[in-house]
């Protein structure tokens, strides 16, 4: 069954140039993409919405509005343009819409949204009626973070969906809805799952942090973040000639500039081709 998507923009943050290119010199990945006076670059929080016959699928939520003021200095932390809830109100739907929370990992800039802080302090759900989906090795790994990752997972995201009983545990690749499948890597986490949805317009592929940016398409371009850089290298090139072979739209979930695009082989490898929005 081809499905609906669409984007939802959740706003910016920034993270240090250095470490999302890894061992990349900074004067090749400056050429692309400038730094602040913190070598700070600017990146995305992008979601993506599938309208999936009667279930509504989010895949990633942002990182949602628990922080304080340093941790929102610290990652500069720029909700003026946009939310979650705004874009979903925009899209004209509801938190109490979403059927389906699909996440592709648990750092907190992808699923720090899926929880929110009320007046008294209390975490609850933001999407109470929603199943969320998670690989279980990535649940699990969440649960006794290495030393690498364990600034990325904090107990207010992770605690109310195990306390809800909404958590729905995947084993590996296949389909979480009929059209809307899963592809598991472990370069950047253990079991991160990339997301691949069938629409009219053929196949598009919710990169995640396999391909943060569309700067991330050369093999060597590997993020300081990932916990397996080699592993990483070896995944993208595989995925990246799935799609390149299949003529995927890919989504971009950190380019603050492009949201979604093709690939082809160029001279010098995978590059993008016809940047656009991902229209509904």
């Amino acid at each position: 069954m081809p499905h609906t998507v669409r984007t939802l923009d959740t706003g910016l943050f920034r993270l240090d140039g250095g470490a999302m290119f890894g061992v990349v010199p900074k004067p090749l990945w400056a050429r692309r993409i400038a730094a602040d006076d913190r070598n700070r670059i600017p990146l995305a929080m992008r979601c993506l919405l599938v309208e999936a016959g009667d279930r509504l699928v989010l895949v990633d939520a942002g990182l949602g509005h628990k922080y304080d003021a340093r941790f929102a200095d610290l990652y500069a932390i720029d909700h003026e343009t946009a939310t979650l809830e705004r874009s979903l109100d925009a899209a004209g739907f509801h938190a109490s819409d979403v059927t389906d929370v699909v996440l592709t990992h648990l750092h907190f800039d992808h699923v720090g949204g899926v929880t929110a802080r009320d007046g008294d302090g209390r975490v609850g759900l933001v999407f109470p009626g929603a199943r969320h989906h998670v690989q279980r090795r990535h649940w699990e790994a969440a649960q006794a973070p290495n030393p690498r990752e364990r600034a990325s997972f904090f107990a207010d995201n992770l605690d109310p969906l195990a306390d809800a009983g909404v958590l729905v545990l995947h084993d590996g690749p296949g389909e979480i809805l009929d059209g809307i499948a899963t592809r598991v890597v472990d370069g950047h986490t253990d079991a991160q799952q990339v997301v691949l949805v069938e629409t009219d317009g053929g196949t598009v592929a919710f990169c995640a942090d396999l391909v943060p940016t569309r700067h991330h398409l050369p093999p060597a371009w590997t993020m300081g973040y990932d916990v397996r850089p080699l592993v990483s290298m070896d995944e993208r090139a595989a995925f990246l000639r799935d799609a390149i072979a299949g003529d995927w739209t890919l989504v971009f979930e950190h380019d603050a500039e492009v949201e979604a695009a093709s690939v082809v082989m160029g001279e010098k490898g995978p590059e993008v081709r016809d940047p656009r929005p991902l229209r509904a």
